[in-house]
């Protein structure tokens, strides 16, 4: 398929690839034995690709139109190899994600008329927000933007600390209070000083706890009014990071998080060290938010812009 020439940045791909690695044996190990001793797609290798969809951490939802749009081909074709059905899965999917992430790469774009730009990271505790955040304060650095942190996550000593390590790791400056302090009151003053310093992004934290209770919502709506005093059209985006290994907690957690707030882009991290890559292609397909960024290691470049046709290629790469 013309998708998937060779188009991808080498290194980028090669991360991805790495990352993906254990879904992809899980996978191909489970289809591997369905499709044993079978030559033509028929209904029982159908009914064992859904398990298989389901069991990857696909999603039921997602599943279900996967079949659906791999049922129509077998019926439109009349005859389906076994040996074919890595590369319709390819295509199906990839088309199925075309629908929630258009163009190719789909990272956050800052708008040159939107100065101060703001993004509130949203997310549960442990899922790697402020991690992702001190990497994408590296990525906007790198590429000539001033950006400064706010550390308005202020339930927990360690999410202060730990934002402060990544401030001084990629030398842009952070606002923050003592712990307990007023979180809507922390984004305040990170938008203030952003202003008073020209920055082009600022990068607000925000607590992760309570993400099944209406705490979560009031909060996140108190600290939004309190930004919007200072940028009136404040947070430009919500970007929501959700850890991929934890599989359908994800979802749980995505449920729950675009309750509460509207989300406008995702992050799925930890993908490397897990057997649920899977996730991405439901979270993207049940919640029609754009997944911009993806996690496949521990190092600073390794948060990467998540590109459908990369990831699919890498994924049901034989």
């Amino acid at each position: 398929m013309s998708l998937f020439k060779n188009i991808f940045s080498k290194d980028k791909k090669e991360t991805l690839d790495k990352g993906l690695e254990k879904s992809k044996t899980t996978f191909f190990g489970k289809l591997g034995k369905a499709v044993a001793g079978k030559s033509k797609v028929d209904d029982e290798v159908l009914d064992s690709l859904e398990e298989i969809l389901v069991t990857s951490d696909v999603g039921v939802n997602t599943t279900l139109k996967i079949i659906d749009r791999i049922e129509e081909r077998v019926s439109r074709d009349k005859y389906m190899g076994t040996d074919e059905l890595n590369t319709i899965l390819r295509e199906e999917i990839a088309g199925l994600l075309s629908e929630t992430n258009s163009g190719e790469d789909t990272e956050i774009t800052v708008p040159k008329d939107k100065k101060p730009y703001v993004i509130m990271v949203v997310g549960v505790n442990g899922v790697g927000k402020t991690t992702t955040i001190g990497k994408l304060a590296h990525k906007f650095k790198s590429k000539g933007m001033k950006v400064v942190l706010g550390a308005a996550d202020t339930f927990r000593a360690a999410a202060i600390d730990q934002l402060e390590v990544w401030a001084k790791r990629v030398d842009v400056p952070i606002v923050k209070q003592k712990m307990g302090s007023d979180p809507a009151s922390v984004a305040f003053d990170t938008l203030s000083s952003a202003v008073a310093e020209n920055a082009d992004v600022v990068l607000v934290d925000t607590a992760g706890r309570l993400h099944n209770k209406v705490n979560l919502m009031n909060e996140l709506s108190k600290v939004k009014r309190v930004m919007q005093k200072v940028v009136p059209d404040a947070p430009h985006e919500v970007l929501l990071v959700l850890d991929g290994s934890t599989g359908q907690n994800a979802f749980e957690q995505a449920k729950q998080f675009t309750k509460a707030t509207e989300v406008t882009s995702l992050a799925v991290t930890k993908l490397d060290g897990t057997a649920k890559g899977g996730v991405v292609i439901g979270i993207s397909d049940q919640f029609q938010i754009p997944v911009k960024y993806i996690g496949v290691g521990e190092g600073i470049e390794d948060l990467q812009v998540f590109n459908k046709f990369e990831f699919v290629d890498s994924f049901f790469k034989l």
